[in-house]
């Protein structure tokens, strides 16, 4: 009683379908397969590398090359 059985499991999906009906469901997976696509292209980080012939963007200066002074305060235990 405490695990559901494969029949359970079987039940369910027919009802689900009955809800939602198949195309409604084919998009759903659609959908969430481009998302974890979308994901994974993301953290892996690699940009679309640009058609050749096509000129690169230069890359950007910051104006002021200086360092910034920051005063720190101490946190004190009481």
């Amino acid at each position: 009683m405490g695990s559901l059985s494969i029949w359970h499991w079987l039940i369910v999906l027919v009802i689900v379908m009955l809800v939602f009906g198949t195309k409604k469901l084919g998009n759903m997976g659609g959908d969430i397969g481009k998302a974890v696509k979308g994901f994974k292209d993301g953290v892996k980080g690699d940009d679309p590398v640009p058609p050749a012939g096509t000129p690169a963007a230069p890359p950007s200066q910051v104006a002021d090359k200086g360092t910034i002074d920051v005063d720190t305060k101490e946190k004190n235990k009481f």
